[in-house]
């Protein structure tokens, strides 16, 4: 990334700043959210940071990237009498949105596409930080302090987990095995049943219904018997009947057929009529004949039917379930056959596993330890730098009961930041304002895990030299990273490659706040009055100084548009 040039003061690290990949945030736009009624930003590479007037709503910022994080949406967030607020972000060719109603309700986008929040959520989190006013809290849970460490440590830390994986999961297998053997018997019992119970009836799929043909049938028998025998009275064997009248009306065409070529066509229609009645006849006497009833078969319809819908009726609705039911059954048989068979084996297993779980873990916490003085060594340096000349941190490995999802150990800061106090453990003995400037250390040093970092006043309670040295690890951290910060040291925004104010004024009676990227002599001004709280000539000349002679023109020359309305 292109960088200004500007004079090193005895502060600034030396350290090479990590890197992290990835494209940088190149435009922020908001509507109507707080006191902003409509905001557009372009940015660029390097340290950026935002000042203003007590009161002015530096940290609006800070709110509008939060909502692409995913933090919790507020509709007093909305601004008086919208019905919405829309944040936009754009990471080279990459968009996110994320819209809030005043009923409040949440539209995330990526792309134009709506996505779930936690969607965007991921998303974000690979390419933004925020350090809240409040978030170094986070430093105080034992599980962000030994991730601290651990994320030095990937291949270590891979091998553990691999290795707790598979022992807790013999361990759980072998404990469900042990605590349900009795459930284990009734359910082999049970599913036993079940599987015999349905394999003999061996169902075929769409098999009911011819069957339940052949039972109508069969149970109907005498019925289709005396409906052939009227057929046929009425057909052939009445006193007058259908065969007798249509060979009369054969005969009474035999003259008129010899002269007339329609009648003759008429008179061979009423032959062939006559035969197929014939037919007809001959089937029916066989039908009349031949539906002697038959209780066997009868039986075995009614009964193959009662067996297929009682297997309905317990594993249906519908055959096609009952088999599907049978062949789960089958593999749940399958499974408990095979935990019966492994019950033996598997304590050996999971002795095994434990021991090599036991050999991954002390290869961590060796590791840990390895890495752990070093990377003390170099938080520390920082950390002095920050105004806390006499600061001295350690991590400390305690053993666990049994092996943990982390490792044999636990691992805690141990902090102090005067001279002659014993170490203790960080969540008790540092202020709020410790605890800022450690968690800018472990920033600047560690780096964070995405191409643009957001501080919100990370130098709340320092002044002075310290000022000038959270200030350098600020700049120092952005020649890696998109730099973000709010403040309202003077020392901070003087290091700052783009300089943006936050001003409110009172328009028609509404607050609307702007947000403007400054040119070099208005900065100048900002610079002064965050000094001084003037621009009296000492206190631009102050300004002057803080800034040094060559960085109002290298700035002119670089500053990107932006606008805000």
């Amino acid at each position: 990334m292109t960088r200004k040039a500007r004079s090193r003061d005895e502060t600034t690290p030396q350290n090479e700043p990590p890197t992290a990949p990835g494209p940088s945030l190149s435009r922020l736009e908001v509507r109507n959210l707080a006191t902003i009624r409509t905001l557009d930003l372009s940015f660029r590479d390097g340290l950026s940071v935002f000042t203003g007037e007590t009161g002015a709503g530096k940290s609006i910022i800070v709110d509008a990237l939060g909502l692409l994080l995913g933090s919790r949406s507020n509709t007093d967030l909305i601004r008086t009498g919208e019905d919405d607020l829309l944040v936009t972000g754009f990471w080279g060719d990459d968009v996110a949105s994320r819209r809030v109603t005043s009923q409040g309700r949440s539209t995330a986008r990526l792309d134009g596409e709506v996505v779930a929040l936690r969607e965007l959520q991921d998303w974000a989190q690979r390419r933004l930080t925020i350090h809240w006013q409040h978030s170094a809290v986070s430093l105080l849970g034992p599980a962000n302090q030994r991730a601290l460490l651990d994320r030095q440590l990937p291949a270590e830390l891979g091998a553990y987990a691999a290795a707790h994986r598979a022992w807790a999961d013999a361990r759980a297998r072998l404990e469900a095995l042990r605590a349900s053997e009795r459930e284990r018997a009734r359910q082999l019992d049970l599913l036993q049943f079940q599987a015999t119970e349905i394999s003999d009836v061996n169902p075929v799929p769409g098999e009911e219904e011819p069957l339940q043909a052949d039972l109508n049938r069969l149970a109907n028998l005498e019925s289709i018997a005396q409906g052939a025998a009227g057929a046929i009275m009425l057909l052939s064997d009445g006193d007058e009947n259908a065969l007798g009248f249509l060979a009369e009306a054969v005969r009474s065409l035999n003259v008129s057929a010899r002269y007339d070529d329609t009648t003759a066509q008429l008179q061979r229609e009423l032959r062939e009529a006559l035969d197929s009645v014939q037919a007809v006849v001959g089937e029916l006497r066989a039908v009349a004949e031949g539906q002697a009833p038959d209780p066997e078969e009868l039986a075995r319809v009614e009964a193959r039917l009662g067996a297929l819908g009682k297997l309905r009726a317990k594993y249906g609705p519908t055959l096609d379930d009952v088999l599907s039911f049978h062949a789960q059954v089958e593999q749940e048989l399958a499974a408990l056959t095979r935990d019966e068979q492994d019950a033996g084996t598997l304590d050996a297993d999971v002795a095994a596993l434990h021991a090599e779980l036991l050999r991954a873990g002390a290869a961590l916490d060796t590791a840990r330890r390895d890495r752990a003085a070093p990377l003390a060594a170099e938080l520390v340096a920082v950390i002095r730098q920050l105004g806390m000349p006499h600061a001295r941190l350690e991590f400390h490995l305690h053993a666990l009961n049994e092996p943990g999802a982390h490792g044999l150990s636990d691992v805690t800061l141990h902090f102090t930041a005067n001279p002659g106090e014993d170490l203790a453990p960080l969540a008790d003995v540092a202020s709020g304002g410790e605890l800022s400037r450690v968690m800018l250390a472990i920033s600047t040093v560690l780096g964070a895990d995405t191409p643009a970092v957001v501080f919100d006043e990370v130098d709340a309670g320092i002044g002075g030299g310290a000022a000038l040295a959270v200030a350098a690890q600020l700049r120092h951290l952005a020649q890696a990273r998109q730099v973000f910060v709010v403040t309202h040291l003077a020392q901070i925004a003087a290091q700052a490659d783009h300089h943006y104010k936050v001003e409110k004024s009172v328009e028609e009676g509404r607050t609307v706040s702007r947000v403007r990227l400054l040119p070099p002599e208005e900065r100048l001004h900002e610079i002064a009055r965050m000094l001084s709280g003037n621009t009296s000539e000492a206190a631009l000349r102050h300004a002057r100084e803080l800034l040094g002679p060559a960085h109002a023109s290298a700035e002119a020359a670089a500053e990107p548009a932006s606008s805000a309305r």
